[in-house]
């Protein structure tokens, strides 16, 4: 039986404003350190980076999504649209498919999870059309304000292209880098995690355990315990974990373990 959070421990539900910060953030920081790297000339470091700046903006706008950060109806808007903005994606099209995936996975309603039923290399291939058609559903789906939330949100990737092509490479390259890395969200965010889903809310799943690799991801490896949880944020998912071990012991649930 799968215990309430309430038994749990309320402690997980706590952000500090000190972690609030630090959360929204920490993509801004990777955009300067991208910017720096590439006005320095070090091209090399730009990939690393880029991929550190994924990182954080998935972890905080999955949080912003769930309401985890504390942020009151206004903010969690401006959230929504400026961190999707800086890797050139709608994050009102992203709360809108992935509270659906929450509330209907596995099923053909859930746009999000549909990568799951795929092959690896068919996940792979999806890659280039994913967010645009999670975009289509939740525009199809939008009343007139989160429209144009939506439509703002889709101009960012044409509008930085253009900008990066008239005034400064270093943006043209960043705009590619994050365009193309979105395409593997299909293979990484929902067929490994949701791979060989079984029927119940245990096994629907999976969860990795480490040291490196879930740190590496700001805990976003724990995705078992926040399809349990999802009002958990993000950086309490490890503390989570320790506490459900016993649980997942005793259904049978074993986790991945990776580094």
């Amino acid at each position: 039986m799968i215990p309430k959070l309430s038994e749990l421990g309320s402690d997980l539900l706590v952000t500090t404003p000190r972690r609030r910060i630090l959360t929204l953030s920490l993509p801004y920081v990777g955009i300067a350190l991208f910017a720096v790297a590439w006005g320095a000339g070090w091209w090399w470091l730009t990939p690393p980076i880029t991929f550190g700046i994924f990182v954080a903006v998935v972890t905080a706008t999955h949080d912003v999504v769930h309401r985890s950060l504390g942020l009151g109806r206004r903010a969690t808007e401006w959230a929504l649209f400026l961190l999707g903005a800086v890797l050139l994606e709608s994050g009102h099209a992203y709360r809108a498919t992935h509270l659906q995936h929450h509330r209907t996975f596995p099923s053909d309603e859930d746009p999000e999870g549909y990568p799951a039923n795929l092959s690896a290399v068919g996940a792979v291939l999806y890659g280039p059309v994913f967010l645009a058609r999670l975009w289509l559903w939740a525009f199809r789906r939008a009343a007139l304000g989160q429209r144009l939330w939506l439509l703002a949100e889709a101009a960012l990737p044409f509008a930085a292209v253009g900008a990066g092509m008239l005034l400064w490479r270093g943006l043209l390259v960043y705009a590619a880098l994050v365009i193309v890395g979105s395409w593997v969200y299909p293979l990484l965010t929902v067929h490994l995690p949701h791979r060989h889903y079984g029927d119940t809310p245990l096994t629907q799943t999976h969860t990795l355990r480490g040291r490196v690799v879930p740190a590496l991801f700001l805990e976003l490896t724990y995705h078992l315990e926040h399809h349990l949880y999802p009002q958990v944020p993000s950086h309490h998912l490890a503390r989570l974990a320790r506490r459900l071990d016993p649980v997942l012991a005793e259904a049978g649930v074993r986790p991945w373990k990776v580094i």
